[in-house]
């Protein structure tokens, strides 16, 4: 691969930054809270940011080595990566699969979490956050040519860098290349909202999802589709499995239920040793581990997980721990807070070896 290109940042003209006149770029590592991390997203943008989402669009070619989908935009007469502007009252990551659907006609599922973009236009913020995405399967509805985008191209990783209109895309594409190509998605769920305990006088596995609990589960249900079917596993209380159950109906999915994941019958070890079990990763960092950059991530053996996503939903209680020992397993640093929100998730994506990203939605 060569090596990435610097383009220019503030005050850049429209053809060297991709963006028009008011362009200014904010962002200083790619998206990433801190410097040198690759896990964790910065926050939440500021009120009145604009947001977008695209993906990496990727398959295999008969060698195994992956080629992108670029799309040319008569607009802009540009070469780029789909994406597209968030609805209001839509999720990024439903935000990503619709956009990439529209663009190039083809049905993705998200993989791993690559780069977010921050920069003004026109004085005002915008976010633009990344995925790596593949079809979901094969062929396919042909795509047809229109007004917002007239050719789509499958190019392997060089001839793409070459094809490129932007600076930022190329750091897309390297960040792409940087990382595992197939990774498996981990996804560690708190339960909904389920009332006051205190209020609650039966047994505490028993207390149901009240209706914003319930809100939650449905919007789960559309939401965690993005990532592929997944197996469903669920602490053995009625407020996680309902939490799960619209996502299981929808999918037609098996539900489990396992003693690991349940508050008052585990332990932070037992739960961490459980989702690898489950998960098949290793938690033992290796040196070397294949990149979509390289000819090996092509096989079927190098990180390319077969059983697709995991789902496990648990309660506040487990996840701080379960997601802190999952990094430190894996030798990286996990986030100052770990915690999530009622009906909030981690998705943690995973090859035997590597945690190549972590996000929460």
């Amino acid at each position: 691969m060569p090596e990435p290109r610097k383009g220019r940042k503030a005050g850049a003209s429209s053809k060297g930054s991709g963006k028009g006149p008011g362009w200014k770029w904010l962002g200083g590592s790619g998206g990433m809270s801190e410097p040198g991390s690759v896990l964790v997203p910065r926050g939440a943008p500021e009120p009145g940011t604009v947001r977008a989402a695209g993906g990496v669009l990727w398959r295999a070619r008969p060698d195994g080595e992956p080629e992108l989908a670029l799309i040319h935009r008569p607009r802009h007469d540009d070469w780029t990566f789909p994406k597209g502007h968030v609805d209001r009252g839509e999720h990024v990551l439903r935000a990503a699969v619709r956009e990439i659907f529209e663009e190039t006609g083809i049905v993705p599922v998200l993989g791993r979490r690559l780069l977010s973009f921050d920069y003004t236009v026109r004085d005002r913020p915008k976010r633009v956050d990344w995925w790596s995405a593949s079809p979901v399967a094969s062929g396919g509805p042909a795509f047809v040519p229109n007004d917002e985008v007239d050719v789509l191209e499958w190019l392997p990783l060089d001839e793409a860098e070459r094809r490129l209109s932007y600076p930022l895309d190329h750091d897309l594409l390297h960040a792409f290349a940087g990382g595992p190509l197939r990774t498996r998605a981990v996804i560690v769920v708190r339960h909904g909202s389920a009332g006051e305990k205190k209020a609650w006088r039966e047994p505490d596995e028993l207390r149901p999802l009240d209706e914003r609990g319930r809100a939650e589960a449905a919007a789960l249900a559309s939401m965690l589709p993005v990532f592929g079917p997944a197996r469903v596993v669920s602490s053995a209380t009625a407020r996680c499995v309902a939490t799960v159950l619209p996502y299981a109906r929808r999918t037609r999915a098996d539900l489990a239920t396992d003693a690991a994941f349940t508050v008052g019958e585990t332990s932070p070890e037992r739960a961490l040793d459980r989702l690898l079990e489950l998960s098949g990763a290793t938690g033992s960092p290796a040196a070397g581990s294949a990149t979509a950059g390289s000819a090996a991530t092509g096989s079927a053996t190098a990180g390319s997980p077969a059983d697709g996503p995991l789902i496990v939903c648990t309660h506040g209680e487990v996840v701080s721990g379960l997601i802190t020992g999952l990094c430190r397993r894996f030798g990286e640093k996990p986030p100052e807070d770990a915690s999530l929100r009622k009906g909030e998730f981690w998705v943690a994506h995973l090859t035997g070896d590597t945690l190549a990203a972590l996000e929460r939605h």
